[in-house]
């Protein structure tokens, strides 16, 4: 059984790593192909970001690991493979639910990672990202990596999932994290400035987190944000402005 145990966070640790790597590596191709230059100077910085984003991976696939044994040999959580054994108008709710519940989470913790002694001891080897760019979206000291490797595992013993649905969320997950992280925006001024946009969260509003710290603490959605005041609109120098096609 611990050999099992063992193997699995092992898998889980390489699919975190290699799903890091196709992710971040796709959209630091695109940038650039968009954006030539964009990160030429940032040689050393990124060295540091794909080394602390390897030692999260392993933070993040332990207990992903374990719960996949748990859930594989016996029984646990409450993942399901069934299409039928929940209504089909369950499986999009689902996607919601681990969304919201995730972005509440992040909000707050991320919040917490900014009183002074949590940010100089952990958070700010992620803001040492300067600019951040596609290899930073899990550039994390242990400590935080932490905090955000427990959420899902979690979430699989309290809400109901489709295996399905589940790697769904950790796609968004994955994209929005990188593509939050990359240095521009890859999303048209029609949606980054639409009623929609305005509740979304892309690189035009979390650059701005980048640039002043104590602002725009959401991953997905700006709910939190707007609701505790703490949403101050989108980075200058990313957001298109709103007479751009």
């Amino acid at each position: 059984m611990t050999l099992a145990i063992i193997l699995s966070a092992l898998a889980m640790t390489a699919i975190v790593a290699v799903r890091y790597f196709a992710a971040s590596g796709l959209f630091a191709l695109a940038t650039a192909r968009v954006r030539p230059g964009l990160y030429g100077h940032l040689g050393p910085q990124i060295r540091r970001e794909i080394g602390w984003s390897l030692l999260s991976a392993a933070i993040y696939g332990i207990p992903a690991g374990i719960v996949a044994w748990g859930w594989q040999a016996r029984g646990w959580t409450l993942i399901y493979t069934d299409w039928s054994a929940y209504p089909l108008w369950y499986l999009p709710l689902s996607l919601v639910l681990y969304l919201f519940a995730h972005d509440t989470w992040f909000y707050w913790t991320h919040r917490w990672m900014h009183r002074p002694r949590l940010f100089r001891i952990a958070h700010a080897v992620h803001h040492s990202s300067r600019p951040p760019t596609a290899w930073a979206a899990m550039s994390f000291h242990p400590v935080e990596a932490l905090t955000g490797a427990v959420v899902i595992p979690a979430l699989v013993f309290l809400i109901p999932i489709h295996v399905a649905v589940l790697g769904l969320v950790l796609a968004i997950m994955t994209v929005m994290g990188v593509t939050n992280h990359m240095g521009w925006e890859m999303f048209p001024r029609t949606l980054v400035r639409s009623r929609l946009g305005g509740w979304l969260i892309t690189a035009s509003h979390h650059q701005r987190h980048h640039e002043h710290y104590a602002c725009n603490y959401g991953l997905y959605f700006r709910v939190w944000d707007r609701l505790c005041g703490t949403d101050r609109g989108l980075s200058d120098a990313l957001a298109p402005p709103a007479g751009a096609t």
